[in-house]
Protein backbone atom coordinates (compact mmCIF):
# COMPACT_ATOMS: atom_id res chain seq x y z
CA UNK A 1 0.00 0.00 0.00
CA UNK A 2 1.10 3.55 -0.52
CA UNK A 3 1.67 6.55 1.77
CA UNK A 4 -1.57 7.73 3.99
CA UNK A 5 -3.18 10.86 2.74
CA UNK A 6 -4.87 13.48 4.51
CA UNK A 7 -8.29 14.40 2.93
CA UNK A 8 -10.65 17.38 3.64
CA UNK A 9 -14.04 17.35 2.01
CA UNK A 10 -14.88 21.11 0.58
CA UNK A 11 -18.29 22.68 0.14
CA UNK A 12 -18.57 22.47 -3.12
CA UNK A 13 -18.66 18.70 -3.22
CA UNK A 14 -14.41 18.66 -4.24
CA UNK A 15 -11.38 17.84 -1.98
CA UNK A 16 -8.12 18.79 -0.83
CA UNK A 17 -5.62 16.17 0.16
CA UNK A 18 -1.79 15.64 0.80
CA UNK A 19 0.13 12.34 1.39
CA UNK A 20 1.62 11.81 4.62
CA UNK A 21 5.12 10.87 6.44
CA UNK A 22 5.65 8.53 9.15
CA UNK A 23 6.11 11.60 11.72
CA UNK A 24 2.27 12.77 10.25
CA UNK A 25 3.43 15.65 7.87
CA UNK A 26 3.27 16.54 4.56
CA UNK A 27 5.17 14.39 2.09
CA UNK A 28 4.33 16.01 -1.06
CA UNK A 29 2.23 19.07 -2.31
CA UNK A 30 -1.20 19.35 -1.04
CA UNK A 31 -3.35 18.92 -3.99
CA UNK A 32 -7.16 19.90 -4.71
CA UNK A 33 -9.51 17.80 -6.48
CA UNK A 34 -13.02 18.48 -8.35
CA UNK A 35 -14.55 15.78 -6.47
CA UNK A 36 -14.24 13.90 -2.68
CA UNK A 37 -15.37 10.30 -4.03
CA UNK A 38 -13.45 10.56 -7.30
CA UNK A 39 -10.39 11.61 -5.57
CA UNK A 40 -10.58 8.77 -2.57
CA UNK A 41 -11.73 6.34 -5.03
CA UNK A 42 -8.82 7.20 -7.36
CA UNK A 43 -6.20 5.98 -4.80
CA UNK A 44 -7.75 2.00 -3.53
CA UNK A 45 -3.99 1.57 -2.53
CA UNK A 46 -4.06 4.20 0.58
CA UNK A 47 -2.79 2.78 3.30
CA UNK A 48 -5.31 4.69 5.85
CA UNK A 49 -7.10 8.14 4.91
CA UNK A 50 -6.76 10.60 7.81
CA UNK A 51 -9.67 13.21 7.86
CA UNK A 52 -11.37 15.85 10.95
CA UNK A 53 -14.44 13.17 11.16
CA UNK A 54 -15.59 10.08 9.71
CA UNK A 55 -19.07 11.21 10.15
CA UNK A 56 -18.57 14.27 7.91
CA UNK A 57 -16.37 12.39 4.96
CA UNK A 58 -17.19 8.71 5.34
CA UNK A 59 -21.22 8.90 4.59
CA UNK A 60 -20.76 11.12 1.49
CA UNK A 61 -18.35 8.25 -0.15
CA UNK A 62 -20.42 5.58 0.45
CA UNK A 63 -23.51 7.64 -1.29
CA UNK A 64 -21.17 7.32 -4.20
CA UNK A 65 -19.98 4.06 -3.71
CA UNK A 66 -16.72 4.25 -2.64
CA UNK A 67 -15.71 2.41 0.26
CA UNK A 68 -12.34 3.28 2.59
CA UNK A 69 -10.48 0.37 4.22
CA UNK A 70 -8.74 1.83 7.07
CA UNK A 71 -9.17 5.43 8.13
CA UNK A 72 -7.86 7.63 11.26
CA UNK A 73 -10.84 9.97 12.66
CA UNK A 74 -8.69 13.22 13.94
CA UNK A 75 -11.30 14.40 16.48
CA UNK A 76 -12.23 10.85 17.74
CA UNK A 77 -8.57 10.72 18.28
CA UNK A 78 -8.31 13.94 20.00
CA UNK A 79 -10.76 12.19 22.31
CA UNK A 80 -8.84 9.80 23.55
CA UNK A 81 -5.30 11.08 23.77
CA UNK A 82 -6.65 13.91 25.91
CA UNK A 83 -8.72 11.15 28.00
CA UNK A 84 -4.99 9.78 28.43
CA UNK A 85 -3.72 12.79 29.13
CA UNK A 86 -5.72 13.24 32.34
CA UNK A 87 -7.59 16.05 30.58
CA UNK A 88 -11.08 14.07 29.84
CA UNK A 89 -14.34 16.46 28.99
CA UNK A 90 -12.17 19.15 27.19
CA UNK A 91 -13.49 20.39 23.48
CA UNK A 92 -12.33 17.71 21.63
CA UNK A 93 -13.08 18.82 18.01
CA UNK A 94 -10.17 19.52 15.67
CA UNK A 95 -10.53 23.40 16.45
CA UNK A 96 -10.06 23.25 19.63
CA UNK A 97 -7.27 21.01 19.69
CA UNK A 98 -5.43 23.67 17.21
CA UNK A 99 -6.45 25.98 19.82
CA UNK A 100 -4.46 24.11 22.13
CA UNK A 101 -1.93 23.99 19.93
CA UNK A 102 -1.06 27.43 19.33
CA UNK A 103 -1.89 28.19 22.82
CA UNK A 104 -5.19 30.03 22.04
CA UNK A 105 -8.69 30.70 23.51
CA UNK A 106 -10.09 27.11 23.40
CA UNK A 107 -13.45 26.97 21.67
CA UNK A 108 -16.59 24.54 22.80
CA UNK A 109 -17.16 21.72 20.59
CA UNK A 110 -20.24 22.28 19.01
CA UNK A 111 -23.82 20.59 20.49
CA UNK A 112 -24.10 17.30 19.37
CA UNK A 113 -27.17 16.96 16.73
CA UNK A 114 -29.63 13.99 17.63
CA UNK A 115 -30.05 12.02 14.78
CA UNK A 116 -33.01 13.00 12.52
CA UNK A 117 -35.86 10.62 12.73
CA UNK A 118 -36.63 8.65 9.63
CA UNK A 119 -33.92 9.76 8.11
CA UNK A 120 -30.41 7.37 7.37
CA UNK A 121 -28.94 9.26 10.36
CA UNK A 122 -27.42 13.11 11.26
CA UNK A 123 -24.24 11.76 9.35
CA UNK A 124 -25.51 13.30 6.57
CA UNK A 125 -25.89 16.77 7.83
CA UNK A 126 -22.93 18.96 7.09
CA UNK A 127 -20.78 19.38 9.86
CA UNK A 128 -19.28 22.55 11.30
CA UNK A 129 -16.79 24.33 9.29
CA UNK A 130 -13.42 22.92 9.25
CA UNK A 131 -10.16 23.93 9.54
CA UNK A 132 -7.78 25.30 7.27
CA UNK A 133 -6.18 22.25 5.58
CA UNK A 134 -2.64 23.47 7.50
CA UNK A 135 -3.94 23.47 10.64
CA UNK A 136 -5.42 20.48 10.33
CA UNK A 137 -1.98 19.30 9.08
CA UNK A 138 -0.55 20.53 12.29
CA UNK A 139 -2.79 18.74 14.66
CA UNK A 140 -2.38 15.77 12.93
CA UNK A 141 1.60 15.58 13.31
CA UNK A 142 0.87 16.61 16.79
CA UNK A 143 -1.67 13.76 17.64
CA UNK A 144 1.21 11.51 15.99
CA UNK A 145 4.01 13.46 18.46
CA UNK A 146 1.48 12.32 21.53
CA UNK A 147 0.15 8.95 20.49
CA UNK A 148 4.90 8.59 20.70
CA UNK A 149 4.87 9.86 24.25
CA UNK A 150 2.12 8.00 25.42
CA UNK A 151 2.86 5.07 27.79
CA UNK A 152 2.74 1.67 25.64
CA UNK A 153 2.69 3.64 22.87
CA UNK A 154 1.40 0.30 20.35
CA UNK A 155 -1.43 0.04 21.95
CA UNK A 156 -2.70 3.13 22.25
CA UNK A 157 -2.02 3.65 18.53
CA UNK A 158 -3.78 0.59 18.10
CA UNK A 159 -6.80 1.68 19.97
CA UNK A 160 -7.00 4.87 17.82
CA UNK A 161 -6.89 3.03 14.82
CA UNK A 162 -9.45 0.49 15.85
CA UNK A 163 -11.81 3.23 17.25
CA UNK A 164 -11.27 4.51 13.54
CA UNK A 165 -12.53 1.29 12.30
CA UNK A 166 -15.42 1.09 14.43
CA UNK A 167 -16.66 4.98 12.75
CA UNK A 168 -16.20 3.26 9.56
CA UNK A 169 -18.45 0.37 10.78
CA UNK A 170 -21.28 2.58 12.34
CA UNK A 171 -21.72 4.57 9.03
CA UNK A 172 -21.50 1.94 7.11
CA UNK A 173 -24.05 0.33 9.15
CA UNK A 174 -26.20 3.27 9.63
CA UNK A 175 -26.20 3.15 5.73
CA UNK A 176 -27.42 -0.07 5.48
CA UNK A 177 -30.15 0.01 8.45
CA UNK A 178 -31.51 -2.91 10.60
CA UNK A 179 -34.83 -4.68 8.16
CA UNK A 180 -37.66 -3.60 10.08
CA UNK A 181 -41.11 -5.10 9.24
CA UNK A 182 -43.94 -1.96 9.61
CA UNK A 183 -46.66 -4.55 9.76
CA UNK A 184 -45.51 -6.64 12.23
CA UNK A 185 -44.47 -4.21 14.73
CA UNK A 186 -48.13 -2.76 13.82
CA UNK A 187 -49.78 -5.82 14.84
CA UNK A 188 -47.58 -6.40 17.77
CA UNK A 189 -48.88 -3.22 19.01
CA UNK A 190 -52.07 -4.17 18.39
CA UNK A 191 -51.89 -7.24 20.43
CA UNK A 192 -50.85 -6.04 23.35
CA UNK A 193 -51.87 -2.58 24.01
CA UNK A 194 -55.36 -2.80 21.89
CA UNK A 195 -56.77 -0.16 20.10
CA UNK A 196 -55.77 3.73 20.51
CA UNK A 197 -58.08 6.28 21.82
CA UNK A 198 -58.30 10.05 20.12
CA UNK A 199 -56.30 13.04 21.43
CA UNK A 200 -53.45 11.08 21.84
CA UNK A 201 -54.03 9.37 25.46
CA UNK A 202 -53.20 6.14 26.39
CA UNK A 203 -54.33 2.82 24.57
CA UNK A 204 -57.17 0.36 25.88
CA UNK A 205 -55.13 -1.83 27.54
CA UNK A 206 -53.11 0.72 29.45
CA UNK A 207 -56.33 2.43 30.26
CA UNK A 208 -57.71 -1.18 32.26
CA UNK A 209 -54.63 -1.59 33.73
CA UNK A 210 -54.59 1.83 35.37
CA UNK A 211 -58.24 1.35 36.22
CA UNK A 212 -57.03 -1.97 38.25
CA UNK A 213 -54.64 -0.46 39.97
CA UNK A 214 -56.35 2.69 41.05
CA UNK A 215 -59.26 -0.13 42.51
CA UNK A 216 -56.65 -2.28 44.39
CA UNK A 217 -55.74 1.29 46.22
CA UNK A 218 -59.25 1.81 46.38
CA UNK A 219 -58.43 5.24 45.34
CA UNK A 220 -57.63 7.41 41.34
CA UNK A 221 -53.75 6.49 41.26
CA UNK A 222 -51.50 7.57 38.41
CA UNK A 223 -49.10 4.25 37.51
CA UNK A 224 -47.09 6.04 35.06
CA UNK A 225 -46.26 8.76 38.07
CA UNK A 226 -43.80 7.13 40.93
CA UNK A 227 -44.49 9.63 43.24
CA UNK A 228 -47.73 8.79 42.89
CA UNK A 229 -47.38 5.34 43.61
CA UNK A 230 -45.08 5.47 46.11
CA UNK A 231 -47.92 7.60 48.32
CA UNK A 232 -50.57 5.29 47.87
CA UNK A 233 -48.48 2.42 49.03
CA UNK A 234 -47.48 4.16 51.92
CA UNK A 235 -51.13 5.27 52.75
CA UNK A 236 -51.34 1.29 52.65
CA UNK A 237 -48.62 0.93 55.06
CA UNK A 238 -46.10 -0.04 52.81
CA UNK A 239 -42.62 1.15 52.62
CA UNK A 240 -41.33 1.07 48.67
CA UNK A 241 -38.33 2.90 47.74
CA UNK A 242 -38.85 3.10 44.05
CA UNK A 243 -41.15 1.60 41.51
CA UNK A 244 -38.59 -0.79 40.21
CA UNK A 245 -40.01 -4.15 38.92
CA UNK A 246 -37.82 -6.36 41.30
CA UNK A 247 -38.76 -4.06 44.34
CA UNK A 248 -42.41 -4.52 43.68
CA UNK A 249 -42.46 -7.82 43.45
CA UNK A 250 -41.22 -8.21 47.07
CA UNK A 251 -44.75 -6.60 48.02
CA UNK A 252 -47.56 -8.50 48.99
CA UNK A 253 -50.63 -6.10 47.20
CA UNK A 254 -53.32 -6.76 44.84
CA UNK A 255 -51.71 -3.77 43.16
CA UNK A 256 -48.33 -4.78 42.19
CA UNK A 257 -49.57 -7.39 39.05
CA UNK A 258 -51.25 -4.88 37.04
CA UNK A 259 -48.86 -2.14 38.12
CA UNK A 260 -45.69 -4.29 36.78
CA UNK A 261 -47.62 -5.40 33.58
CA UNK A 262 -48.46 -1.98 33.28
CA UNK A 263 -45.21 -0.46 33.51
CA UNK A 264 -43.53 -3.21 31.07
CA UNK A 265 -46.50 -1.82 28.20
CA UNK A 266 -46.30 1.54 28.79
CA UNK A 267 -42.45 1.11 28.40
CA UNK A 268 -43.31 -0.01 25.42
CA UNK A 269 -45.84 2.44 24.20
CA UNK A 270 -43.76 5.28 24.55
CA UNK A 271 -40.60 3.71 23.45
CA UNK A 272 -41.43 1.72 20.68
CA UNK A 273 -44.84 2.70 20.39
CA UNK A 274 -47.05 3.61 16.91
CA UNK A 275 -45.18 6.60 17.07
CA UNK A 276 -41.88 6.11 17.71
CA UNK A 277 -42.63 3.48 14.18
CA UNK A 278 -43.77 6.77 12.25
CA UNK A 279 -40.60 8.50 12.86
CA UNK A 280 -37.73 6.02 12.51
CA UNK A 281 -38.47 3.71 10.23
CA UNK A 282 -38.57 4.06 6.62
CA UNK A 283 -38.64 1.83 3.38
CA UNK A 284 -38.27 -1.78 5.50
CA UNK A 285 -35.37 -0.24 7.51
CA UNK A 286 -34.19 1.56 11.03
CA UNK A 287 -31.35 3.84 11.82
CA UNK A 288 -30.91 5.06 14.54
CA UNK A 289 -27.10 6.72 14.28
CA UNK A 290 -24.53 4.54 16.17
CA UNK A 291 -22.21 6.62 17.89
CA UNK A 292 -19.29 4.36 18.80
CA UNK A 293 -17.31 5.23 22.09
CA UNK A 294 -20.61 7.27 23.13
CA UNK A 295 -19.92 6.04 26.58
CA UNK A 296 -16.33 6.94 29.03
CA UNK A 297 -16.27 2.87 29.14
CA UNK A 298 -16.01 2.74 25.08
CA UNK A 299 -19.69 1.14 24.51
CA UNK A 300 -21.80 2.40 21.87
CA UNK A 301 -24.97 4.54 21.84
CA UNK A 302 -27.13 6.00 19.46
CA UNK A 303 -28.11 9.32 18.28
CA UNK A 304 -31.94 8.39 18.34
CA UNK A 305 -34.79 5.48 18.56
CA UNK A 306 -33.40 3.87 20.95
CA UNK A 307 -31.44 0.91 18.82
CA UNK A 308 -29.92 -1.05 21.78
CA UNK A 309 -32.54 -1.34 24.23
CA UNK A 310 -35.17 -3.28 21.77
CA UNK A 311 -37.85 -5.39 23.92
CA UNK A 312 -37.44 -9.00 23.05
CA UNK A 313 -41.36 -8.42 22.21
CA UNK A 314 -40.12 -5.85 19.62
CA UNK A 315 -37.86 -7.97 18.33
CA UNK A 316 -40.27 -10.41 15.73
CA UNK A 317 -40.45 -6.82 13.63
CA UNK A 318 -36.91 -7.32 12.48
CA UNK A 319 -37.47 -9.62 9.96
CA UNK A 320 -34.96 -10.52 7.18
CA UNK A 321 -35.48 -9.69 3.51
CA UNK A 322 -36.89 -12.43 1.41
CA UNK A 323 -34.08 -15.05 0.89
CA UNK A 324 -32.04 -13.80 3.37
CA UNK A 325 -31.04 -14.13 6.63
CA UNK A 326 -30.08 -12.54 10.20
CA UNK A 327 -26.78 -14.18 11.34
CA UNK A 328 -27.48 -13.18 15.43
CA UNK A 329 -24.25 -13.89 17.47
CA UNK A 330 -23.68 -13.15 21.07
CA UNK A 331 -19.56 -13.33 22.79
CA UNK A 332 -20.37 -15.59 25.60
CA UNK A 333 -19.37 -14.24 29.11
CA UNK A 334 -17.11 -11.73 27.59
CA UNK A 335 -15.99 -9.52 30.53
CA UNK A 336 -14.87 -12.71 33.01
CA UNK A 337 -12.50 -13.33 29.34
CA UNK A 338 -11.48 -10.10 29.56
CA UNK A 339 -10.23 -10.73 32.61
CA UNK A 340 -8.63 -13.71 32.70
CA UNK A 341 -6.68 -11.76 29.46
CA UNK A 342 -5.80 -8.80 31.27
CA UNK A 343 -4.80 -10.05 34.34
CA UNK A 344 -2.89 -12.97 33.18
CA UNK A 345 -4.54 -15.26 36.16
CA UNK A 346 -3.04 -18.41 34.58
CA UNK A 347 -5.65 -20.54 36.33
CA UNK A 348 -8.49 -18.03 35.22
CA UNK A 349 -6.71 -17.63 31.59
CA UNK A 350 -7.10 -21.96 31.40
CA UNK A 351 -10.96 -21.51 32.52
CA UNK A 352 -11.48 -19.12 29.62
CA UNK A 353 -9.40 -20.96 27.26
CA UNK A 354 -12.53 -23.56 27.17
CA UNK A 355 -15.14 -22.03 24.92
CA UNK A 356 -18.16 -23.82 26.50
CA UNK A 357 -19.42 -22.06 29.80
CA UNK A 358 -16.68 -20.63 31.13
CA UNK A 359 -18.72 -20.77 34.92
CA UNK A 360 -19.46 -23.89 34.98
CA UNK A 361 -15.52 -24.75 34.28
CA UNK A 362 -15.18 -22.05 37.31
CA UNK A 363 -17.76 -23.60 39.74
CA UNK A 364 -15.87 -26.95 39.13
CA UNK A 365 -12.69 -25.26 40.25
CA UNK A 366 -13.60 -23.21 43.33
CA UNK A 367 -17.23 -23.51 44.01
CA UNK A 368 -17.78 -27.49 44.19
CA UNK A 369 -19.91 -27.64 41.31
CA UNK A 370 -22.27 -24.30 42.17
CA UNK A 371 -22.52 -22.41 39.09
CA UNK A 372 -24.91 -19.76 40.39
CA UNK A 373 -22.01 -19.45 43.45
CA UNK A 374 -19.05 -19.33 40.64
CA UNK A 375 -21.35 -16.63 38.70
CA UNK A 376 -21.94 -14.67 41.56
CA UNK A 377 -18.76 -14.35 42.81
CA UNK A 378 -16.95 -13.24 39.36
CA UNK A 379 -19.31 -10.80 39.06
CA UNK A 380 -18.81 -9.73 42.53
CA UNK A 381 -15.21 -9.22 41.85
CA UNK A 382 -15.46 -7.08 38.70
CA UNK A 383 -18.53 -5.15 40.02
CA UNK A 384 -16.88 -4.87 44.03
CA UNK A 385 -19.81 -6.26 46.22
CA UNK A 386 -18.99 -5.73 49.64
CA UNK A 387 -22.01 -7.44 51.83
CA UNK A 388 -23.64 -10.76 52.18
CA UNK A 389 -22.29 -13.80 50.95
CA UNK A 390 -20.57 -11.75 48.60
CA UNK A 391 -16.91 -11.43 51.17
CA UNK A 392 -17.06 -14.98 51.24
CA UNK A 393 -17.29 -15.62 47.48
CA UNK A 394 -14.38 -13.32 46.76
CA UNK A 395 -11.90 -14.78 49.27
CA UNK A 396 -12.73 -18.37 47.40
CA UNK A 397 -12.00 -16.86 44.40
CA UNK A 398 -9.04 -14.93 45.44
CA UNK A 399 -7.51 -18.35 46.75
CA UNK A 400 -7.80 -20.01 42.88
CA UNK A 401 -7.31 -16.85 41.15
CA UNK A 402 -5.04 -14.11 42.91
CA UNK A 403 -4.04 -12.80 39.86
CA UNK A 404 -7.27 -11.96 38.41
CA UNK A 405 -8.49 -10.36 41.82
CA UNK A 406 -5.51 -8.95 42.02
CA UNK A 407 -6.07 -6.61 39.27
CA UNK A 408 -10.04 -5.02 40.17
CA UNK A 409 -8.24 -4.92 43.17
CA UNK A 410 -5.75 -2.21 42.58
CA UNK A 411 -8.30 -0.53 39.77
CA UNK A 412 -10.32 0.02 42.81
CA UNK A 413 -7.70 1.15 44.98
CA UNK A 414 -6.31 3.80 42.15
CA UNK A 415 -9.94 5.09 41.73
CA UNK A 416 -10.16 5.59 45.75
CA UNK A 417 -7.30 7.36 45.44
CA UNK A 418 -8.22 9.62 42.93
CA UNK A 419 -5.56 8.04 40.56
CA UNK A 420 -6.77 7.48 36.65
CA UNK A 421 -6.75 3.70 35.48
CA UNK A 422 -7.05 2.89 31.67
CA UNK A 423 -8.01 -0.37 29.82
CA UNK A 424 -5.63 -2.74 28.35
CA UNK A 425 -5.27 -0.29 25.36
CA UNK A 426 -5.21 2.65 26.92
CA UNK A 427 -8.21 4.03 26.96
CA UNK A 428 -8.84 6.15 30.21
CA UNK A 429 -11.50 7.06 32.69
CA UNK A 430 -12.49 10.57 33.78
CA UNK A 431 -11.15 11.67 37.09
CA UNK A 432 -14.83 11.99 38.33
CA UNK A 433 -17.33 9.33 38.25
CA UNK A 434 -21.32 10.54 38.25
CA UNK A 435 -24.49 8.96 37.99
CA UNK A 436 -24.68 8.41 34.52
CA UNK A 437 -21.30 6.47 34.72
CA UNK A 438 -22.40 4.52 37.87
CA UNK A 439 -25.55 3.40 35.81
CA UNK A 440 -23.65 2.54 33.14
CA UNK A 441 -21.14 0.07 34.46
CA UNK A 442 -24.32 -1.50 36.35
CA UNK A 443 -23.96 -0.41 40.08
CA UNK A 444 -27.48 0.35 41.09
CA UNK A 445 -28.95 -3.10 40.12
CA UNK A 446 -30.13 -5.16 43.15
CA UNK A 447 -28.26 -8.22 43.16
CA UNK A 448 -30.35 -11.49 42.02
CA UNK A 449 -31.25 -9.49 38.98
CA UNK A 450 -27.45 -8.59 38.11
CA UNK A 451 -26.91 -11.87 38.47
CA UNK A 452 -29.60 -12.23 35.84
CA UNK A 453 -28.73 -9.96 33.55
CA UNK A 454 -24.74 -10.35 33.99
CA UNK A 455 -24.68 -6.69 35.47
CA UNK A 456 -23.35 -5.44 38.63
CA UNK A 457 -23.52 -7.13 42.30
CA UNK A 458 -24.82 -4.25 44.54
CA UNK A 459 -23.65 -3.81 48.34
CA UNK A 460 -21.42 -0.81 47.05
CA UNK A 461 -20.46 1.93 49.86
CA UNK A 462 -21.99 5.14 49.49
CA UNK A 463 -18.84 7.12 50.02
CA UNK A 464 -17.61 9.54 46.85
CA UNK A 465 -14.46 7.55 47.03
CA UNK A 466 -16.01 4.45 47.53
CA UNK A 467 -18.38 4.60 44.42
CA UNK A 468 -14.99 5.53 42.32
CA UNK A 469 -13.42 2.91 43.35
CA UNK A 470 -15.95 0.58 42.40
CA UNK A 471 -16.74 2.50 39.24
CA UNK A 472 -12.65 1.72 38.16
CA UNK A 473 -13.12 -1.54 39.07
CA UNK A 474 -15.42 -2.36 36.59
CA UNK A 475 -14.18 0.03 34.03
CA UNK A 476 -10.98 -2.19 33.39
CA UNK A 477 -12.60 -4.51 32.67
CA UNK A 478 -15.93 -3.24 30.91
CA UNK A 479 -13.32 -0.67 28.59
CA UNK A 480 -11.02 -3.27 28.14
CA UNK A 481 -14.06 -5.56 26.40
CA UNK A 482 -15.23 -2.80 24.62
CA UNK A 483 -12.04 -2.13 23.30
CA UNK A 484 -12.04 -5.97 21.96
CA UNK A 485 -15.59 -5.64 20.32
CA UNK A 486 -13.75 -2.97 18.33
CA UNK A 487 -11.02 -5.20 17.15
CA UNK A 488 -13.69 -7.95 16.65
CA UNK A 489 -15.97 -5.51 14.30
CA UNK A 490 -12.93 -4.54 12.44
CA UNK A 491 -11.95 -8.37 11.62
CA UNK A 492 -15.31 -8.87 10.94
CA UNK A 493 -15.67 -6.20 8.53
CA UNK A 494 -12.79 -6.94 6.75
CA UNK A 495 -14.07 -10.71 6.12
CA UNK A 496 -17.35 -9.77 4.95
CA UNK A 497 -15.56 -7.36 1.92
CA UNK A 498 -16.71 -8.61 -1.39
CA UNK A 499 -19.32 -10.03 0.00
CA UNK A 500 -23.32 -9.09 -0.44
CA UNK A 501 -23.92 -9.48 3.55
CA UNK A 502 -23.89 -6.46 5.69
CA UNK A 503 -23.41 -5.53 9.63
CA UNK A 504 -26.77 -4.06 10.30
CA UNK A 505 -26.52 -4.20 14.17
CA UNK A 506 -24.02 -4.15 17.23
CA UNK A 507 -24.25 -3.57 20.85
CA UNK A 508 -21.87 -4.82 23.22
CA UNK A 509 -21.62 -8.16 23.16
CA UNK A 510 -24.18 -8.79 20.26
CA UNK A 511 -23.84 -8.67 16.16
CA UNK A 512 -26.03 -9.12 13.54
CA UNK A 513 -25.22 -9.69 9.93
CA UNK A 514 -28.14 -9.46 7.03
CA UNK A 515 -26.80 -12.00 4.43
CA UNK A 516 -28.43 -14.17 1.45
CA UNK A 517 -29.30 -17.35 3.01
CA UNK A 518 -25.98 -19.01 1.05
CA UNK A 519 -23.98 -16.77 3.08
CA UNK A 520 -25.20 -17.27 6.47
CA UNK A 521 -22.82 -20.59 6.95
CA UNK A 522 -19.70 -18.35 5.84
CA UNK A 523 -20.48 -15.28 8.09
CA UNK A 524 -21.04 -17.79 10.91
CA UNK A 525 -17.31 -18.58 10.80
CA UNK A 526 -16.35 -14.87 9.98
CA UNK A 527 -17.88 -13.72 13.23
CA UNK A 528 -16.14 -16.89 15.15
CA UNK A 529 -13.21 -16.03 13.88
CA UNK A 530 -13.23 -12.53 13.70
CA UNK A 531 -13.59 -13.34 17.44
CA UNK A 532 -10.22 -15.06 17.90
CA UNK A 533 -8.57 -12.51 16.07
CA UNK A 534 -9.82 -9.25 17.84
CA UNK A 535 -8.38 -11.87 21.47
CA UNK A 536 -5.04 -12.09 19.68
CA UNK A 537 -4.60 -8.67 18.41
CA UNK A 538 -5.50 -6.83 21.84
CA UNK A 539 -3.88 -9.15 24.49
CA UNK A 540 -1.35 -11.01 22.62
CA UNK A 541 -1.05 -14.75 22.04
CA UNK A 542 -3.16 -16.26 25.23
CA UNK A 543 -4.94 -19.50 25.99
CA UNK A 544 -8.33 -17.36 25.99
CA UNK A 545 -11.09 -18.06 24.02
CA UNK A 546 -13.79 -15.88 22.47
CA UNK A 547 -16.39 -17.66 21.34
CA UNK A 548 -19.74 -16.70 20.45
CA UNK A 549 -23.19 -18.21 20.19
CA UNK A 550 -24.56 -18.18 16.91
CA UNK A 551 -28.08 -18.64 15.26
CA UNK A 552 -28.94 -18.12 11.39
CA UNK A 553 -32.81 -16.60 11.74
CA UNK A 554 -35.23 -15.13 9.44
CA UNK A 555 -36.35 -13.06 12.53
CA UNK A 556 -34.57 -11.92 15.12
CA UNK A 557 -36.95 -12.76 17.89
CA UNK A 558 -36.08 -16.16 17.02
CA UNK A 559 -32.32 -16.04 17.89
CA UNK A 560 -33.03 -16.58 21.51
Amino acid sequence: MSERWLVEATEDGGARLAPLGEDGRPAGPVRAEPDLAAAVGARPDAARWVWRSTAEVYPRLLAAGVRVERCYDIEDAEQLLLGHEGRSGEPRSAAAAFARLRRRPVPADPPQRAAVPGAQSSLFEPGPAALPFDALLEVYAEQVRRHDAAGHPGRMRLLTAAESAGMLVAAEMNRAGLPWRADVHRRLLDDMLGERYGGGGEPRRLAELAEEVSAAFGRRVRPDLPADVLRAFAQAGITVKSTRRWELERVDHPAVAPLVAYKKLYRIWTAHGWGWLQDWVREGRFRPGYLPGGTVSGRWTTNGGGALQIPRIIRRAVVADPGWRLVVADADQMEPRVLAAISRDQGLMEVAGDPGDLYARLSDRAFSGDRDQAKIALLGAVYGQTSGDGLKNLAALRRRFPLAVAYVDDAARAGEEGRLVRTWLGRTSPRAVGAEEAEEAGLPQEPAAAAREGGGVPGYASSDARARGRFTRNFVVQGSAADWALLMLAALRRSLAGMAAELVFFQHDEVIVHCPADEAPEVAAAIGAAGDTAGRIAFGETPVRFPFTTATVECYADAK
